[in-house]
């Protein structure tokens, strides 16, 4: 029997093999049977045939683009280049799979979105962050009801990193650069993934390390129906980070560190088969829950059994696969991300 269309691999392309094309990617388009990775762009140095030997290194993204076998374009380059290459790859009738930030303004995620849908393709934004096992904890616990209605809950993502990284795009003064495009978008994106669009929102930028051109600080406050305040925060200057993940609600508390293994054991060399792969080191990390009973008592509670669940970024992929090859909805839509670039653009 002759396979359909809809059981052929993914031809799928990679705009740049930095880190996010080598560790975020490459490891995933090949392991996934619904991929086929055939081709990078490396204008430069060919880098990637190294770890894929069967892999066409092509020398500009336009050699790239004008691949007929390719069906699917990951656009993993430099913040300011995501609104342009991405319209470039849906005028060349490739879907796109777009790293965050998916543009650095509303007005050109709108023009993407249009250009998608005059196109029949798939624009699909690449939020790796709702795959990490502390997010899927702490969704496990707001989903349980354990904690009540919630009150106020707060997201971290902290880092010590004084110097100026060698980074241009991140560290210049450009559309898209400083930490609330790198950071903000994964926290943003959880908090929308939970709770939805907030009502309003106010943030605070700062700007700390000696010689920055770009924030390296940011503060955001969420408001949301029945007073609940969520504040996300991030700085580069935090040399002993606390819990990454607050949440108090009217029953109890929760809080939990950031303990995703993903990125760490991506960059040793781990691949997403190995059965180590996605489990937390320490057993005893799914956090700390605690829970008042009726008279005011605390009691200390192991939490859900599968809150420290093994999660792989993986899911992500099959993800792109069933809304590329099957019709089915992404979990993350272009009303999520247009709220979201609404708070950090």
């Amino acid at each position: 029997m002759t396979p359909t269309s809809s059981d052929l691999p993914i031809v799928t392309g990679l705009l740049a093999y930095g880190m996010s094309g080598k560790v975020f990617h490459a490891p995933f388009l090949a392991l996934h049977p619904g991929f086929e990775l055939r081709a990078v762009a490396e204008r430069h140095e060919q880098r990637m045939v190294a770890d894929y030997p069967g892999i066409i290194s092509c020398p500009s993204t336009e050699a790239l683009l004008t691949d007929p076998a390719i069906e699917l374009v990951v656009v993993n380059t430099p913040n300011d280049t995501h609104y342009d290459l991405s319209r470039q790859a849906l005028l060349a009738g490739k879907h796109v799979l777009l790293e965050k930030p998916v543009a650095t303004t509303v007005a050109q995620w709108h023009e993407l979105t249009a250009l998608a849908r005059q196109q029949g393709r798939r624009l699909l934004a690449y939020q790796n962050r709702r795959w990490d096992t502390d997010f899927g904890a702490v969704r496990r616990v707001v989903e349980s009801g354990q904690l009540g209605r919630l009150i106020e809950v707060h997201f971290r993502y902290d880092r010590y990193r004084p110097a100026i990284g060698p980074k241009v795009f991140k560290e210049t003064d450009r559309p898209g650069a400083g930490l609330l495009f790198d950071l903000g978008p994964h926290l943003v994106d959880q908090a929308i993934s939970l709770f939805g669009k907030p009502l309003s929102f106010e943030k605070t930028l700062g700007r700390h390390r000696y010689g920055t051109q770009v924030p390296d600080y940011f503060a955001i406050q969420l408001h949301y129906p029945h007073d609940l305040n969520v504040w996300l925060t991030a700085g580069m200057l935090v040399a002993d980070p606390g819990p990454a993940f607050v949440l108090h609600g009217t029953l109890g508390s929760y809080r939990k560190d950031r303990t995703d293994p993903q990125e760490a054991q991506l960059l040793a060399g781990i691949k997403p088969d190995n059965p180590a792969y996605g489990h937390e080191r320490v057993a005893d990390q799914p956090g700390r829950l605690v829970l008042a009973d009726p008279a005011g008592h605390n009691h200390l509670l192991p939490p859900l059994a599968d809150v420290a669940a093994p999660s792989s970024y993986l899911g992500l992929f099959e993800a792109v696969y069933q809304a590329i090859r099957h019709g089915q909805p992404y979990p993350i839509t272009d009303e999520e991300l247009e709220w979201q670039l609404e708070v950090i653009a």
